[in-house]
């Protein structure tokens, strides 16, 4: 009987939760709920679910913009790749130069979203796509010059100002001239550590040209890009673990393409007069898998 009582009381305990909370008439509860709603704090309280509900329409915005230039910026990677086997090479820069500035349009709508805004609350949004245009625009830099871009040239770029707000301004006399400029005037400051892991991810891409300028016999590029992925190296080595994390995971990366044209280069250099230009490109690929399975196994 006791045992059944203590299990009674077990039960009852959910039950004494309830006749607590019946404690509090439910007509009572509703008056309650009516008048705080439209007390101080629920007013401010909805006042910050607005806020909150801005910033969360911003930042999904953010993200699809950052998306859009994903892709655009994808797209014109795999267009200069093309450069090595095209007859052409004016027109595919040429086309490329278009295919950025089209990027750099999405990067003006994400200026403007972030006006007047700390950009570091949105940086997680729209990093992806920052990167992935560093990535781009340095990699036809360095087809250009065989140098890397700096990142106060990028940012250079990344300047806009609305030639429709120019054209009101005209009509506006002298002594305003200086009040609409910051409407008229938007620029997106690519960081440092955007920069840093753009330029890494750039080291694959090399790789990958020295593939194709081998394939189609032009042995000099891969010597050219291997002298530059180890000043690239030597350069991360610098920054070593003092740097964001993503930086020092992209470092290990970085280290593999530059070990696979490394040797690859060293082939060449050894063999390459023996090996039909056709097969120039086989080589290459070989000793890359080779690499990858030795640091596989290690």
């Amino acid at each position: 009987m006791n045992n059944k009582e203590g299990g009674g009381h077990g039960r009852g305990s959910g039950g004494f939760r309830k006749r607590k909370h019946d404690n509090f008439p439910h007509g009572q509860r509703r008056e309650g709920k009516d008048v705080n709603s439209s007390s101080a704090v629920m007013v401010a309280f909805k006042l910050f679910q607005q806020e909150l509900d801005t910033r969360h329409d911003k930042y999904e915005r953010l993200v699809k913009l950052s998306r859009d230039i994903t892709v655009e910026s994808k797209r014109t990677i795999f267009l200069l790749h093309r450069i090595t086997s095209a007859p052409d090479v004016e027109e595919i820069m040429n086309e490329s130069e278009s295919k950025l500035e089209a990027v750099r349009q999405k990067i003006k709508q994400v200026a403007q979203e972030l006006w007047g805004e700390d950009m570091y609350q949105y940086h997680r949004a729209i990093t992806p796509g920052l990167q992935e245009y560093v990535e781009a625009v340095s990699f036809q830099h360095f087809i250009k010059t065989r140098s890397l871009i700096s990142v106060d040239e990028i940012n250079k770029q990344l300047v806009f100002i609305s030639e429709d707000t120019r054209e009101e301004n005209n009509t506006v006399s002298s002594d305003l001239d200086d009040k609409p400029k910051p409407l008229c005037t938007w620029s997106l400051k690519v960081t440092p550590v955007d920069y840093l892991l753009g330029v890494a991810d750039l080291t694959g891409e090399l790789m990958r040209m020295c593939i194709n300028s081998v394939g189609n016999g032009d042995i000099d590029t891969p010597f050219e890009v291997s002298q530059f992925l180890r000043q690239i190296y030597d350069g991360f080595s610098f920054i070593g673990n003092t740097g964001p994390y993503e930086v020092s995971k992209k470092l290990y990366t970085l280290k593999q393409s530059l070990a696979k044209v490394e040797n690859a280069c060293y082939a060449l250099k050894v063999r390459g007069s023996e090996i039909p230009k056709h097969m120039l490109a086989d080589v290459f690929s070989a000793k890359a898998e080779m690499i990858d399975r030795e640091e596989g196994i290690s």
